[in-house]
């Protein structure tokens, strides 16, 4: 397949900073070229991992053997329409936002609080201040190995920080039903939400998101690591965020598997403290294993 790089350092590609060289990364432009890239994928016998903005994933040291994609071109633009956006799954959504706010669209505001693409929200029903994903989708275009098709909501299968996809199929263009709103009103809104994150999150040091979902009852993951006493804990370069516990932060020279330390030390302390078992947000890529709960 044309086009194909080696070896590229995931580091360089996730926003926590780390990671090992996949073994090729591709760049389709059009859902021509992304069916072909998955095709060559499964004549290949490839996973396929997309990765966005490089959010909400942790890739191992040692690389990941895999086709990586990231998506450009037509398959990340956004244009308005009368009742909502088209966007790429590649498409940023901050991108999305501002035009949605420009053209006076309301309903993704919420959206300025999770740094990632259309399509990762899509694959992960992505969410924050009450609302996710699921509100403002009116369909995907899901493409893999053996075709496409438009999918709804329903039909994605979206739950709390979930879908139905499966491996190998990928999210080309997302649909978004908006509604109108003036630009004045979407501006200070989304001034409010980004201040609240900013007070409560490291929004300046190198994060991969959230570490894990929040539990069933009123105590969420960061309030519960707090009280384990796991704030500014580190291992090696990589440290539970002093500002909320629910982030690790690449303090300097993190690996991977300083993260994944972390990730460990932090469930076995709200299993021994709370008896809660938390599950993780982000997503491993490659040869990644968190100890056994005992």
């Amino acid at each position: 397949m044309d086009g194909v790089e080696r070896g590229v350092a995931l580091a360089k590609l996730t926003t926590i900073g780390t990671g090992g060289p996949a073994r090729a990364l591709a760049r389709p432009r059009a859902v021509g070229e992304l069916f072909e890239a998955l095709r060559h994928a499964r004549k290949e016998g490839l996973h396929v991992i997309v990765v966005g903005l490089g959010s909400n994933v942790l890739a191992a040291d040692d690389g990941v053997d895999a086709l990586v994609l990231r998506l450009e071109g037509e398959l990340a633009s956004v244009r308005v329409r009368p009742d909502g956006l088209e966007a790429g799954g590649g498409a940023t959504n901050a991108v999305c936002l501002h035009r949605a706010r420009d053209a006076g669209l309301g309903g993704l505001e919420f959206a300025c609080a999770i740094p990632g693409t259309a399509g990762g929200g899509v694959v992960m029903n992505a969410g924050a201040y009450g609302r996710d994903w699921s509100s403002v989708l009116r369909r995907a275009l899901v493409v893999s190995a053996d075709g496409h098709e438009w999918r709804t909501p329903e039909q994605l299968g979206l739950e709390y920080r979930h879908s139905e996809l499966r491996p190998g199929e990928v999210v080309a263009q997302v649909e978004f039903g908006l509604d109108a709103r003036s630009p004045d009103e979407i501006k200070a809104t989304v001034a409010e939400l980004v201040a609240r994150r900013k007070e409560t999150q490291p929004t300046n040091k190198r994060t991969f998101g959230s570490v894990f979902k929040n539990p069933d009852g009123e105590l969420g993951a960061g309030r519960m690591l707090e009280l384990c006493g796991l704030k500014g804990h580190r291992i090696g370069g990589a440290m539970i965020s002093p500002k909320h516990a629910n982030f690790i932060e690449n303090a300097g020279g993190a690996t991977s598997a300083d993260c994944l330390a972390l990730i460990g030390e932090a469930r076995r302390r709200a299993q021994e403290q709370f008896a809660v078992e938390l599950e993780r947000e982000v997503v491993f890529l490659g040869r990644l294993e968190l100890p056994p709960l005992t």
